[in-house]
């Protein structure tokens, strides 16, 4: 359906715990994809389906093994794996080094990506400009995310990346914002970015929230959908969403054999058609101990998951951000 390059530019502001918060609330059936080519640690953060562990050798490497002899988006679904929660990914390298043999791929893979029928692919790419080759697969998205801190130092490369961003991409800008200046915060990058001259579409937020990505991550008990990275995920993700229809065209003209298949008549494919509730990772639901919020959306989020059950337990752990209220 649609290509979205989640990046930065400097250092690491979140984007691997961004793209998994946006993933898990999602309104439509969708893929996260670690593309970073310096290597990604999803493998090792999130548990799988079953309650286990993500297999670390299982994803973009062995996609890259198979696609020489031709990739196409229905391949792609062959080494994706799923967490708890159903959430569908496709791991990426263990280390960097592993992407010199695979400078070749980048484009034909953001071209399966854009083609990929049923599913919007969320592609976290980590730090930009380290590695040129993966700017193939950046040209082929729908919308570029750029994910920052508010400091002086992660805003001046920002303005520097929008400089050098090839004109006619389409781009947004997501602010790591801590939840006591948050709308402060995203108003100065706001400005500063306006002032770049750069053809931006949005400057948006998501609330730096450490005791939510352990919530994510299985780490501790608790209610995850409350959390401030859930919430302000929430809000982030239908607005990307709406950026880009779910009828979108690739864009680019995608030929053979790069272009999508037609599913046949009523199978919805590989991710499904309409998507069903999906759970935010945590421990197996059979675990002992304290649960992670496994079951926090399920079925309680916005849009096709239905409508918003009445708050039950303890009131949110966290305030929220001064200036900012859901749905705004």
């Amino acid at each position: 359906m649609a290509l979205i390059v989640l990046a930065a530019d400097k250092g690491a502001p979140g984007v691997t715990t961004a793209a998994t918060a946006l993933g898990a609330v999602w309104p439509r059936p969708v893929l996260v994809a670690e593309c970073d080519p310096a290597g990604g640690d999803l493998a090792y953060r999130l548990p799988a389906a079953d309650g286990g562990v993500l297999n670390p050798g299982r994803g973009l490497l062995t996609l890259g093994a198979t696609a020489r002899r031709g990739l196409t988006p229905a391949l792609i679904h062959e080494h994706t794996q799923k967490i708890v929660g159903g959430l569908d990914v496709l791991a990426g390298l263990t280390h960097g080094e592993q992407a010199a043999g695979l400078t070749w791929l980048w484009g034909p893979l953001g071209r399966a990506f854009a083609a990929l029928p049923g599913a919007d692919v969320l592609a976290d790419c980590g730090r930009l400009g380290g590695h040129p080759e993966l700017g193939e697969l950046v040209a082929e998205a729908e919308l570029v995310v750029l994910f920052t801190r508010g400091s002086l130092d992660h805003v001046a490369h920002l303005r520097e990346r929008l400089h050098v961003m090839p004109r006619g991409t389409r781009a947004g800008v997501v602010v790591i914002a801590d939840p006591r200046q948050y709308r402060g915060t995203i108003d100065d990058v706001r400005r500063i970015v306006a002032a770049t001259g750069r053809d931006v579409s949005f400057v948006a937020g998501l609330a730096h929230d450490p005791k939510g990505a352990e919530l994510l991550r299985g780490q501790w008990g608790g209610r995850l959908d409350r959390s401030l990275l859930i919430r302000t995920a929430r809000e982030l993700a239908g607005r990307l969403a709406a950026e880009i229809p779910p009828d979108a065209p690739p864009s680019r003209e995608v030929s053979a054999p790069y272009g999508p298949a037609p599913a046949p008549p009523g199978d919805p494919g590989p991710y499904g058609g309409a998507p069903g509730p999906r759970r935010v990772p945590g421990p197996r639901d059979d675990a002992p101990g304290p649960r992670s919020g496994a079951s926090a959306l399920r079925g309680d989020a916005p849009g096709p998951y239905g409508p918003a059950p009445a708050p039950q337990g303890p009131p949110a752990p966290y305030p929220a951000p001064a200036g900012w209220r859901e749905g705004t």
